[in-house]
This record gives structure tokens, C-alpha cells and sequence, in this order.
């Protein structure tokens, strides 16, 4: 069984090779993710999107729009349902960002994400 925490960090190793389909098997098919970034993107979802087809649109679009973009750990913490993740996003000609993120967990599988930033 691999703890939540492990899963934070294979989270971060996936979304930095922007390989979508390694941070998709992560993902329970029906998540929920929200974002302040997908209100400023996507309008029409009033920052909240479900489902792994609508996770993959969103970050496709994402890597596309901003190849070069990262994420640095500050810090993960973690119990039996949720991890906490405090991390710095990075990207050429844009401030570095600090970011709060917390993945609710289920079975081994993330079934909500909730972003936060100012």
C-alpha cells in the first residue's frame, strides 16, 4: 500500500515531466479539481472541472501554453485522507508563485484537488 505522502511526491515527479498520463493514473476517474487558474482559462468552468478527460484537457493545454513550467516542493503533509502540498510554481518571464494544494485521497487514488493562491 503506498501512503498518501508517496503519492504527493510521484504527483510532483509526473506533473514536472509533464507526462499526463502518469499524473492521470493517479487520479479516481470521477475527480474533481479546482483551480483560480481554470476561472482565468476556462470561464465556463467557474475554476471547477470532473473527470480524468477534463483533467487531461486542462493540463494539456497547460503545458502547452507554458512548456517550461515547474513546481518546487516546500513542504507535504500528510494523514489518511488528505495531503497538504506547499510548493513554489515556476516559470520563465512569470514571478515564481507560492501554491497551497490539497489532494483528498480514496483508495489509493485522488478523487478531489483544491488549489490555492493569491
Amino acid at each position: 500500500m503506498q501512503s498518501n505522502k508517496q503519492i504527493a511526491y510521484d504527483w510532483f515527479a509526473a506533473f514536472n515531466k509533464h507526462d499526463i498520463e502518469m499524473l492521470l493514473a493517479l487520479y479516481d476517474d470521477n475527480a474533481e479539481h479546482y483551480s483560480p487558474k481554470l476561472k482565468i482559462h476556462q470561464p465556463e468552468t467557474k475554476g471547477l472541472i470532473k473527470g480524468k478527460e477534463a483533467l487531461r484537457n486542462w493540463w494539456k493545454d497547460a503545458f502547452k501554453r507554458l512548456p517550461n513550467l515547474h513546481y518546487g516542493v516546500i513542504k507535504l503533509t500528510a494523514d489518511d485522507e488528505q495531503v497538504f502540498m506547499e510548493y513554489i510554481r515556476s516559470t520563465p518571464n512569470e514571478d515564481d508563485l507560492r501554491v497551497g494544494e490539497v489532494l483528498v485521497m480514496r483508495n489509493e487514488k485522488i478523487i478531489a484537488s483544491r488549489v490555492y493562491h493569491s
